[in-house]
């Protein structure tokens, strides 16, 4: 039993011993990882998407429906919300995602981290209205993590090890500020990578062990996929996302099921979010 609550979940009770004695055998994230990768049929969602973007003032993409998939995903699925910390399991109390934005299309040009939250029942205009706005506040202005962090890189190397292990020790006693949290995307729900965008495809990525990310998508570039069918193989747009997933949260079968939402809303927006002119969110439709 911890001595203090964290300040972003609240402690889970009752898992099978199994599964408590699982952050003891495997102390560090990437020592348990899992890979899987997801291809997704798109052809339907880029119909959706050309029509939503008719309909609507700025511009979805296919990260934007990816994204807003993976946050359904982690509403439904609550126990994949979930992250291990000082040997015991927290249920998160929100949703959020991170991302790695471009300030611009060149070589040279910085990154810039952003953290979203994603609340139940949040259309997708709004959504992609949001997140939109804060991709375009990342490449024109200094945010105030941005701030923290280049201040904190003036220092010597030895400071900076001696604060980052601070922070761990904090963390792993629950001890670790809110504040800090708040707004630290490595204390997030999903990582998303948008590799394809930078013309980067099939990666596997590793979960940080700083902070309290279970769960790391790449998503790769959209490109001419062979499918199987009844008949045969076809040939359509298929998008893969390689994910990297914490296996001390939860077992199979719940990821398993948390994938298939995202493959549902991805492949076929119009049935699970509704026409793209009024995309309403999901209404409570079961995931069968």
């Amino acid at each position: 039993m911890p001595m203090f609550r964290r300040s972003d979940g609240d402690l889970v009770r009752g898992e099978a011993p199994v599964r408590q004695l699982m952050p003891y055998l495997m102390r560090g994230r990437n020592e348990a990882c899992v890979y899987q990768e997801t291809v997704f049929r798109i052809a339907a969602s880029r119909v959706w998407l050309k029509a939503y973007n008719q309909a609507h003032p700025g511009r979805a993409t296919m990260f934007h429906l990816i994204a807003y998939a993976t946050a359904i995903c982690m509403q439904e699925r609550p126990r994949l919300n979930r992250f291990v910390s000082g040997g015991h399991h927290y249920q998160r109390r929100e949703v959020s995602l991170a991302f790695v934005v471009k300030t611009a299309f060149r070589e040279e040009a910085a990154g810039a981290t952003v953290k979203v939250l994603a609340p139940r029942g949040e259309a997708f205009a709004e959504w992609s209205t949001r997140v939109g706005a804060l991709v375009d506040e990342a490449r024109t202005t200094q945010r105030s993590v941005d701030q923290e962090v280049n201040l904190i890189m003036r220092l010597p190397g030895f400071l900076i090890r001696a604060l980052v292990g601070l922070a761990r020790c904090l963390d792993n006693w629950n001890l670790y500020p809110e504040f800090m949290i708040r707004n630290d995307p490595m204390y997030t729900t999903v990582f998303l990578a948008n590799l394809g965008s930078v013309g980067i495809s099939d990666v596997y990525h590793h979960l940080y062990e700083y902070g309290t990310t279970s769960v790391f998508g790449a998503v790769s570039e959209p490109r001419p996929t062979a499918f199987t069918e009844l008949d045969g193989v076809v040939v359509a747009p298929g998008l893969s996302v390689r994910w990297t997933f914490d296996e001390r949260i939860d077992d199979a079968f719940s990821c398993a099921g948390g994938l298939d939402i995202i493959r549902k809303i991805t492949e076929d927006p119009a049935r699970w979010l509704g026409p793209p002119e009024g995309s309403p969110t999901w209404m409570g439709q079961p995931w069968t």
